[in-house]
């Protein structure tokens, strides 16, 4: 998966991702995209009256972050967990805290809430 900005695939600013009341307060959402060959594979974090939005790439080994679980975040729902070797990462910076990865970061993937609805920034 290409994680760099001219990746086709990667949704143009002020693409409708979803409801903001679709992710619950602290929760996450996968979105993946596709265009021809291109596939571009993000997620937005909610946290109280926060959103970030990142692609969907551990910084150390380039797989989706969810896994086959699909899960985000620690079953606290405190930290982004890396479902392929248990990295996590905070929700507002996406920096690694623990596992290969220390410092590190997650890329962001720049999103905003406008009204009642979450779209690419």
């Amino acid at each position: 998966m290409r994680t760099d900005p001219h990746n086709p695939a990667r949704p143009a600013p002020g693409t409708f991702l979803c409801p903001l009341d679709e992710i619950p307060s602290p929760g996450a959402k996968g979105f993946r995209f596709r265009e021809g060959e291109a596939m571009f594979a993000g997620f937005v974090v909610r946290q109280g009256g926060a959103i970030h939005g990142y692609v969907d790439s551990c910084p150390h080994a380039g797989w989706p972050l969810a896994g086959f679980a699909g899960r985000f975040l620690t079953r606290d729902n405190d930290l982004i967990l890396c479902g392929g070797h248990a990295a996590l990462f905070r929700i507002a910076d996406g920096v690694c805290v623990a596992g290969p990865c220390p410092g590190q970061s997650l890329t962001p993937w720049p999103v905003l809430v406008r009204g009642d609805t979450i779209l690419t920034a």
